[in-house]
């Protein structure tokens, strides 16, 4: 285990040296001119090349590249162009609300496809398990944006319960009025994530109905319905443990788009707004603390998932 762990980890840290390479490269070739954005419409050519010099600009990229990623390696993300403030502590202030959205979302995602999952697995051939089928197919088909859109015209306009848009300006020192500004943007995304993974947990579960040992527990004297409880779901358990790392990153995205459409002050919504105004300091350390964040999740699923599965454990102790 400890062979493979490291083995992995080498793999995650070269995954991030080639994510942060791809995405230095990719906001070198936008159009337009930074030190121009920076200084402003009416500076002189003299002030444009002044900035360009003090932000290194005309240094040969490999020379950019390793300024960068030697301060991101010391835990510096860098400053902002336009604002002067430290990027890693402006991420670290936006994180406070999308962490707990992102956490929240997943819960909701959690909640929703495991048990009407599994009853869609066990109902198939009944009428309520085929609508549920049926509905998960049509809101994993959705757009986000659409999505919530719905939602704030029911919960919000029409019922007036939750808050359509903001964020407490106190944030999470009223932790109530907080989580209320944060329910139906993680609702949102959570039944479309959900309704996602809604799929995928009930394509296990008709897995696991046909195995031999359900079918053998079946022809001791349980239940169809008891044999898959204890046999069948533990690995159905095993098998969500494994796409978690795809629903964090589906995760992610959503929380660019819904942050913008429900005025949250994310980091989601940050990186709109930078990308917008050409900080590409900010916006490469941002893209890289949103992509490290999806590798290092999909690193510990990978090793929860070979700790208990025992499958693999021997697998490994044979070789």
């Amino acid at each position: 285990m400890i062979r493979y762990a490291l083995t992995r980890l080498a793999l995650l840290i070269v995954g991030l040296f080639v994510a942060s390479a791809l995405i230095f490269l990719t906001l070198r070739v936008l159009p337009g001119d930074v030190a121009q954005l920076v200084a402003g419409m009416n500076a002189t050519p003299a002030q444009i090349q002044a900035i360009r010099d003090q932000l290194g600009l005309d240094l040969p990229l490999p020379a950019q590249y390793a300024a960068w990623i030697g301060g991101v390696v010391r835990a510096d993300l860098g400053t902002s162009l336009l604002t002067g403030s430290s990027v890693a502590g402006e991420i670290a202030q936006k994180a406070t609300v999308t962490v707990p959205l992102g956490i929240l979302s997943l819960v909701i995602a959690l909640a929703f496809s495991i048990p009407f999952g599994v009853l869609s697995a066990m109902r198939r051939r009944h009428a309520d398990g085929t609508a549920l089928n049926v509905t998960a197919q049509t809101l994993a088909a959705v757009p986000v944006v659409w999505a919530g859109m719905m939602l704030v015209v029911v919960f919000a306009v029409w019922l007036g319960w939750l808050p359509a848009q903001g964020f407490p300006r106190a944030g999470w020192q009223d932790p109530a009025l907080a989580l209320r500004a944060l329910l139906l943007p993680a609702l949102t995304i959570g039944i479309v994530e959900g309704a996602v993974l809604l799929r995928f947990v009930r394509s296990a579960t008709l897995q696991a109905v046909g195995q031999d040992y359900v079918r053998t527990a079946a022809a001791k004297g349980l239940t169809r319905d008891q044999a898959l409880v204890r046999h069948g779901l533990p690995n159905v358990g095993l098998s969500i443990i494994t796409v978690l790392g795809l629903q964090v990153a589906g995760i992610i995205v959503g929380a660019v788009v819904i942050e913008q459409l429900f005025g949250l002050p994310g980091i989601g919504r940050m990186l709109v707004t930078d990308v917008a105004n050409r900080d590409l300091p900010k916006v490469q350390s941002e893209l890289l603390v949103l992509t490290g964040f999806v590798l290092i999740v999909g690193f510990v699923v990978d090793l929860v998932h070979r700790a208990i599965d025992p499958r693999l454990r021997q697998s490994e102790v044979h070789s």
